[in-house]
């Protein structure tokens, strides 16, 4: 479900507001050796599956930095402003990765606008976005990520 805003001013006015959860994204191990190759990270628990299946959990696992570079598109799916010239990743305050993303596991992220202020430059905006895999205990990633709407 996207929420529709017309103007970037009405962020100001929805703080505190959960606009919402992203449909199921599935996380497979050709992008997790994509983003491998692009960062150069190739740790075997993320691009090795035969040494990972005996390692600490059972098999290949995302990259922190993968699940945190989905926020453009949960925001994008989640949000639509209107009447902006751009909205520019402007930043993250707080990122935590409380638990590990599985290969092949189905993700979801719920999007909290926490704060939102005017600034001379545009909107400020601060989401918190938690993501979830299904069946786990906890968020495999919670990051408070800042966007400036102008």
């Amino acid at each position: 479900m996207t929420l529709h805003l017309t103007h970037p001013a009405e962020l100001v006015e929805s703080v505190g507001r959960t606009i919402g959860t992203t449909g199921p994204y599935k996380v497979l191990q050709d992008q997790v050796n994509l983003f491998a190759e692009a960062t150069g990270d190739f740790q075997w628990i993320h691009t090795d599956p035969d040494r990972a299946a005996d390692g600490p959990f059972g098999g290949t696992v995302a990259h922190g930095y993968l699940t945190l570079s989905l926020a453009p598109s949960i925001l994008a799916e989640a949000l639509t402003v209107d009447g902006v010239d751009a909205a520019l990743n402007y930043g993250l305050n707080k990122v935590r990765f409380p638990a590990p993303l599985p290969v092949g596991s189905v993700l979801r992220a719920t999007v909290a606008l926490t704060a939102a202020e005017q600034k001379p430059a545009g909107v400020e905006a601060v989401f918190r976005l938690t993501y979830e895999i299904d069946g786990g205990p906890r968020p495999v990633c919670v990051a408070d990520v800042v966007v400036l709407y102008t």
